[in-house]
């Protein structure tokens, strides 16, 4: 594969369930995402084979965290300039608490949590 510039404006956007917009671009091994979240967004709790890292670009999410064990969920509150980690498998949602936008990177590349939410 060589080398591709690309340009998020030019990259289509879709709506996979209300108040979320989302760019993807695909390669080889990793999907990168740029997702925009309506204050009131809510993503269920999913889990994904894929490796997420979920870049906070701006704005104020609470994620709801589960661990691999089935122990007690944690909630989570982050902001613009804060990254999270989710380990393969691990159970995890989220709600907007004010109109957000993140940058996810999910490797392998697989289908994203909203995917299988329906609308």
């Amino acid at each position: 594969m060589n080398a591709k510039p690309h340009r998020w404006t030019e990259i289509e956007a879709d709506n996979p369930v209300p108040h979320l917009y989302r760019k993807r671009l695909t390669g080889d091994q990793m999907l990168v995402a740029r997702v925009k979240l309506e204050k009131g967004c809510v993503v269920d709790v999913h889990t994904h084979v894929s490796e997420q890292i979920a870049m906070i670009e701006s704005g104020h999410v609470r994620w709801k965290l589960h661990s691999l064990d089935g122990g007690e969920a944690r909630e989570l509150e982050m902001r613009g300039g804060e990254v999270l980690e989710i380990p393969a498998n691990v159970p995890h949602g989220l709600v907007a608490l004010e109109d957000t936008e993140i940058i996810d990177v999910l490797s392998p590349v697989g289908a994203m949590g909203v995917d299988s939410m329906g609308r």
